[in-house]
């Protein structure tokens, strides 16, 4: 039978199992942030070692990033770590399939906020939507319609901030915190698959105009 006590370590007082609970809840519910609570960051990074030991017996790893302040759950790359899940070990953590107008969004993204930090402007990188937009606008084939593409991109927007990358400003929903979880998701190696898919894009593109211009 499976009761609190086998899925819980004994961690000593009720505040310290109810504490321990709560990091654990927050994790399979999302990434967790230094930003939003001091409180529970403070007793994910009291019970890390526990929360990672809990998560490693299903399949998870544990990534807790304290420069940036954030800390999520992860199946592990191939090869990271021994017996870890195949792929017919049921998942928790669905994994997402992104359309390439995405993913060229969180690599702009992540552009944007290597150049942010390189720069030593602040701490938080903030972008208005109209920033945003025209910073994926100019990938977009010419002569489309311009109204569509702006919904196109803000809907784009909108699945990466359901996705944890960004997040809007209180009372300003117009401008968006880009968040250094996106570091951890386009790493170099996505970055390099990103550029050969970005080159054969502008390629395909390129094609497209020159076959209009023949017509005409």
């Amino acid at each position: 039978m499976i009761t609190d006590e086998n899925i819980l370590p004994q961690i000593g007082s009720d505040d310290g199992r109810a504490a321990f609970s709560r990091v654990l809840v927050s994790l399979y519910k999302g990434v967790l942030y230094r930003d939003n609570s001091e409180k529970l960051w403070n007793d994910l990074l009291g019970n890390q070692a526990r929360a990672a030991d809990h998560f490693s017996i299903i399949g998870l790893q544990l990534i807790v990033d304290e420069k940036e302040g954030f800390a999520y759950l992860r199946y592990p790359h191939p090869g990271d770590v021994p017996n870890s899940p195949d792929d017919e070990t049921p998942k928790l953590v669905a994994r997402r399939s992104l359309t390439f107008q995405v993913s060229l969004l969180l690599a702009l993204l992540r552009k944007r906020l290597a150049e942010f930090d390189a720069s030593g402007e602040g701490t938080r990188l903030v972008m208005t939507l109209d920033e945003i937009v025209a910073t994926v606008d100019i990938f977009m084939p010419e002569g489309g319609n311009e109204a569509r593409v702006t919904d196109k991109i803000e809907a784009n927007i909108n699945k990466i901030k359901d996705m944890g990358f960004i997040r809007s400003l209180k009372n300003r929903p117009h401008e968006y915190e880009v968040l250094g979880i996106i570091k951890a998701f386009v790493d170099a190696e996505w970055e390099a698959e990103f550029e050969r898919r970005l080159a054969d894009y502008k390629n395909h593109i390129r094609s497209g105009a020159a076959g209009r211009e023949k017509e005409e």
